[in-house]
């Protein structure tokens, strides 16, 4: 790959990697026992679809140092969106959600597997955290199986620890939190911890340890990736209320429906007075809340400007980023391909 960024080509070859890597894996276990299918199906679906950014990300990390293409990185940045499937199996099963780019979620697809068993939702959802749980593992397996010198996969290894321990965290924070006050400064920290660390910042890290990365340039790396990480969620949650279900994929009412700590959410609520927040007590949370619940907290929202406060948060966030990496020292093309990466991220419509 040159060094002229190509967000396509780039993606056809991590889905190629990921593609064959999983299938064989799913093959491997399917062999077990004929029963096993269904879930090896699940394990296929979840890497079906994505933008691949982590993989991006991490790939810079290591171009950024000056090192080369490497088929062996490819690899090894590949594993990050085992990583996020995990996680998006994990995320959805716990938000009760049914769709994902537009198909079942796990925990639903595998219900035709159990639906003539007791308790089958039950145990369709356990085989979907199952899943989930497999798919953590395989992207350990394709990480260490990169083809990169031992020697630089124990630079990053100890970054392993560190992303899954943050991960994990910011899901738990969002459970712990999902039904309180709403409250942005919580809500930013459940940001942080459970997309924007993972997405940006610790890939660049990996890709970074991985190529033998400096001091000064890490510190860059979170500078830059850290704001840009909170600024991608906060347009996933912009997108989960006012976006298009046909092009998200994803139904717009589980957000509400769930009570999460979303920053739009605690936007809305700290600049509503008295009478707005118990209109919005009364729909918020409510599991069966109709399209006209949806609409009247959508008005609420509108009306205190709150989208508009969003979107003043991911615009500075978003400079920041630039800023910090406006000051690095990197190639010309890893700095294009950064700014290019940040544009992406956080301007787009699904």
């Amino acid at each position: 790959m040159s060094d002229r960024w190509d967000a396509a080509a780039f993606k056809t070859r991590v889905d190629e990697v990921l593609h064959q890597f999983v299938a064989r894996e799913a093959d491997l276990f399917a062999e077990i026992d004929p029963s096993l299918a269904p879930v090896a199906t699940q394990l296929e679906a979840a890497v079906q679809d994505g933008k691949r950014l982590r993989a991006a990300f991490c790939y810079w990390g290591w171009r950024a140092v000056g090192q080369p293409d490497s088929f062996a990185l490819l690899r090894a940045a590949a594993s990050l969106e085992l990583i996020h499937a995990a996680a998006v199996v994990h995320d959805d099963l716990i938000d009760d959600s049914p769709l994902r780019h537009g198909r079942p979620t796990a925990h639903v697809a595998l219900r035709g597997a159990v639906r003539r068993r007791p308790r089958s939702a039950a145990a369709a959802r356990s085989l979907a955290m199952l899943v989930g749980d497999l798919l953590m593992g395989m992207a350990g397996q394709l990480f260490a199986t990169s083809g990169l010198p031992a020697a630089y996969v124990g630079r990053a290894r100890p970054l392993w620890s560190v992303l899954g321990r943050e991960l994990i965290a910011g899901e738990c924070l969002e459970i712990l939190r999902t039904g309180s006050e709403p409250d942005t400064a919580a809500s930013l920290q459940v940001i942080r911890y459970k997309t924007a660390k993972y997405t940006v910042e610790q890939p660049l890290l990996i890709g970074g340890a991985l190529a033998g990365a400096g001091g000064r340039l890490r510190e860059g790396y979170s500078a830059y990736g850290l704001p840009l990480g909170e600024a991608f969620q906060l347009r996933d949650d912009l997108l989960g209320l006012f976006g298009d279900p046909e092009r998200t994929g994803k139904a717009n009412a589980d957000d509400v429906r769930g009570q999460r700590p979303t920053a739009l959410l605690a936007e809305t609520w700290r600049v509503a007075g008295e009478d707005d927040r118990t209109r919005l007590r009364a729909l918020l949370g409510k599991r069966g809340l109709d399209e006209a619940g949806l609409h009247a907290v959508r008005e609420v929202m509108c009306r205190l400007r709150a989208p508009s406060l969003v979107e003043d948060m991911i615009t500075a966030r978003v400079e920041e980023a630039l800023g910090a990496l406006g000051g690095l020292d990197l190639p010309a093309g890893a700095a294009d391909a950064l700014g290019a990466l940040a544009n992406s991220a956080t301007v787009r419509l699904s």
